[in-house]
């Protein structure tokens, strides 16, 4: 539960950084991030396994590199959902979103995340 809570919070605040660098990537309060961050992670757990076996053989062809696609295409998804609170203007941004979140999502649980949870582990 408090693995969960934390990629949340993680993606949350992935969310929060790429809305603040990019006008085409609009959100519009830290609730509507957080709603994105629920719904996203609800998307990722049930609907992008369905996508990647659906899609693997081009997944395989692209040496993983779809799997960009898919993600962009389940934010796209929780844009939608969201209505105007969370914006995102056109697909191509939907990409680089995807890529820049992922990147964010790795660097803060890699050097932020983990270390906390090491150091806890030793006390």
């Amino acid at each position: 539960m408090m693995s969960w809570l934390a990629s949340l919070l993680i993606n949350t605040i992935a969310l929060m950084v790429v809305a603040g660098y990019f006008d085409a990537f609009h959100i519009e309060n830290i609730s509507a991030a957080l709603l994105a961050s629920v719904l996203l992670s609800l998307f990722n757990v049930f609907l992008k396994p369905v996508l990647v076996l659906l899609t693997l053989p081009v997944t395989i062809f692209s040496l993983g590199l779809f799997l960009i696609v898919i993600n962009a295409a389940l934010l796209s998804l929780t844009a939608e959902l969201m209505g105007s609170s969370f914006n995102i203007d056109g697909f191509g941004m939907a990409l680089l979103a995807a890529v820049i979140i992922s990147l964010l999502n790795m660097f803060l649980t890699n050097f932020v995340l983990e270390p906390l949870r090491k150091k806890r582990k030793r006390n």
